[in-house]
C-alpha cells in the first residue's frame, strides 16, 4: 500500500514538483505543476500536502469544487494523492487563522516543506503577499500508485 509519505518521497529530488488537477467548470480536467510538500495541519497537527498558488483558475476552481489530485512521479514511477482543498489565504480566510502574521508563515512553511530556500525573507514575503497568494492544504483521502 503507497502512503502519502511514499508518494511525496518520489518527488523529494525534484524540490516536490507535482502535478495538480483540479476541475474547471465545464466538468473537464485543468492541470498544473506545482510544488508540493509534506507539513502538519497548522490546527490539526495531521499530516497534509501543501502548495501555494495564486491567480484565478486554479482557485476558483478549488472554490467551486475543492476535490483535486496531486500525481508526483520520479522516471516511470509514480503516485497519486487525492483529497479535497482547505484553502487559507487573504481571500480566503479561516477561523483558526486569526494571528495576522500566521499566513506569512503559514506560506514560508509549505514553501519549506516543499524543498524551497530563500536568501531574503523579507522579499519572499513581500512578493507572497502582492500576489495574493494562498495556501492549499489537503488531507489525502485516498493514494495509489503504479509500484
Amino acid at each position: 500500500m503507497t502512503t502519502v509519505q511514499d508518494a511525496v518521497g518520489l518527488a523529494a529530488a525534484d524540490s516536490g514538483l507535482a502535478v495538480i488537477s483540479t476541475v474547471r467548470a465545464d466538468q473537464t480536467v485543468q492541470a498544473s505543476l506545482v510544488n508540493v510538500g509534506l507539513l502538519a495541519h497548522p490546527v490539526t497537527g495531521e499530516q497534509v500536502l501543501g502548495f501555494t498558488t495564486y491567480g484565478k483558475v486554479k482557485l476558483a476552481n478549488l472554490r467551486a469544487r475543492p476535490h483535486l489530485a496531486v500525481t508526483f512521479r520520479n522516471g516511470w514511477q509514480w503516485a497519486t494523492a487525492e483529497g479535497t482543498a482547505e484553502l487559507v489565504g487573504p481571500d480566503d480566510a479561516q477561523p483558526w487563522l486569526t494571528d495576522p502574521d500566521a499566513l506569512r508563515l503559514l506560506l514560508r512553511d509549505v514553501f519549506i516543506a516543499a524543498g524551497g530556500t530563500h536568501d531574503d525573507w523579507d522579499e519572499y514575503d513581500r512578493v507572497m503577499a502582492a500576489e495574493r497568494r494562498a495556501v492549499v492544504l489537503i488531507a489525502p483521502t485516498r493514494v495509489y500508485s503504479n509500484g
